[in-house]
């Protein structure tokens, strides 16, 4: 059911600017007279009269987050990789400095996460910042140990 309201909203015309004297908006269609912001085109909103502006001021912050911390991950089937070209013995402990000696991760990165992508076959000692419950589930059924470094 509708109401008047929205039958008057429907029939009301549109408002014809520039369509001379009589319609209310004739000559200089609400735009004041001359200058500027009477011509088409116009965009001197964030113009502060030659002052550098606000947003030239600050400095750039977009998508580069402050206090971002640099989390490495590797998957099990890369440690097995690894493991297979015997970069990485089964008997080392597997933590964040060793494999930044290998150049396996970043030498930047702050803490090490371990996601549970692919199969691991051997026995391994873990120790990260974090892991997946994939992971962990994986490792603790092949029988390794996982150490979680407490921040």
């Amino acid at each position: 059911m509708t109401t008047l309201n929205t039958i008057q909203k429907i029939l009301k015309k549109k408002m014809r600017v520039g369509r001379g004297i009589g319609s209310g908006k004739g000559k200089t269609s609400g735009r004041g007279v001359k200058g500027q912001k009477s011509r088409s085109g116009v965009a001197i909103n964030s113009f502060e009269g030659g002052q550098m502006p606000l947003y030239r001021r600050l400095p750039k912050r977009g998508f580069n987050p402050i206090n971002k911390s640099n989390i490495a991950t590797i998957n099990l089937d890369k440690i097995q990789a690894f493991i297979n070209q015997k970069v990485i013995k089964t008997d080392d402990k597997i933590n964040s400095e060793l494999l930044k000696k290998l150049k396996i991760i970043n030498k930047n990165s702050q803490f090490l996460k371990i996601l549970g992508n692919g199969e691991i076959k051997e026995k391994i000692n873990l120790e990260a910042d974090l892991i997946s419950k994939t992971a962990k589930e994986k490792l603790e059924k092949i029988g390794g140990s996982i150490q979680i470094k407490k921040k």
